[in-house]
């Protein structure tokens, strides 16, 4: 397990707010309303080995019969299970980050996937994030661990435009990964504040979610891992009720929470095989 330390950076700024209302009423309409239904994310198994030690048997020998020379006895190996390298080792992965672009939307609940990813690099101790033409236009940093040999990207268009920066980032990142995994972090509504969620199963549908759905029909059949950070729900159901609460800024308390969840989310990618 990764441990964390203390998140002493982020890449998420705010300034002051810039988009006009009709740009915030677009994103508003983009808001998902579907009701999440719930799955079991991946765990990681763990593997024990006990060692007993066999008990010496006496041999009675006839009288006056020579006794065999002594030998050292060889002591007893350790034989605790270990992983295969395989296993010991993460896959390459590409983690791609949905959000909202700009100051007016950081720190938003709608775009707690850019926090999340913003927390993976500072537990990870990467560099800061740059902009990169060939992955999309969009901000980009490096592990370079061989247990986390992964890429973290953060997405630069609006969240119902996600797929075409994520489809171009995967289109030269695996080049160079070709054994790699293209993960994808998201908001969930209906999930607790903070929890985390995996899904690796093909044919999962969006859940009506816009940045999904635009990564679906981009990416062409391309399969990758899902990973849903909570983000709660209003009371009310009503889409301008919910339109409101994911476009609302995070409090210190909901930020801590949702930036707290990097390390949960390392430790389950961890298990991710190709």
């Amino acid at each position: 397990m990764v441990k964390a330390r203390p998140a002493d950076r982020s890449t998420i700024s705010e300034e002051p707010q810039t988009a006009g209302s009709q740009r915030q009423e677009a994103v508003a309409n983009d808001i998902i309303t579907s009701v999440s239904r719930p799955d079991s994310p991946i765990s990681v198994a763990s593997t024990s080995s006990t060692l007993s030690t066999p008990k010496k048997k006496k041999n009675r020998r006839a009288k006056g019969q020579q006794t065999p020379p002594s030998r050292v006895d060889t002591p007893l190996a350790a034989t605790s299970t270990t992983q295969d390298d395989d296993e010991m080792t993460s896959l390459p992965l590409l983690i791609c980050s949905l959000g909202n672009p700009g100051a007016a939307y950081a720190n938003t609940l709608h775009s707690a996937g850019h926090n999340v990813v913003a927390a993976l690099a500072t537990l990870l101790q990467t560099s800061q994030f740059t902009k990169d033409r060939s992955y999309g236009n969009g901000s980009l940093t490096r592990s370079y661990s061989p247990e986390t040999p992964w890429t973290l990207w953060q997405s630069p268009t609006y969240m119902n435009e996600s797929g075409k920066g994520v489809s171009s980032a995967y289109r030269t990142w695996i080049r160079e990964n070709p054994q790699g995994r293209l993960v994808v972090v998201h908001d969930e509504l209906e999930k607790p504040l903070g929890s985390v969620t995996v899904r690796d199963k093909e044919g999962l549908s969006a859940r009506g979610h816009n940045g999904l759905k635009s990564c679906l029909a981009s990416l062409g059949g391309v399969k990758f891992v899902r990973v849903g950070v909570g983000i709660g729900r209003p009371v009310s159901r009503a889409p301008d009720d919910v339109a409101r609460y994911v476009l609302k800024k995070m409090t210190p308390v909901e930020r801590q929470k949702v930036e707290g969840s990097a390390e949960d989310v390392i430790n389950k990618l961890l298990a991710v095989r190709g």
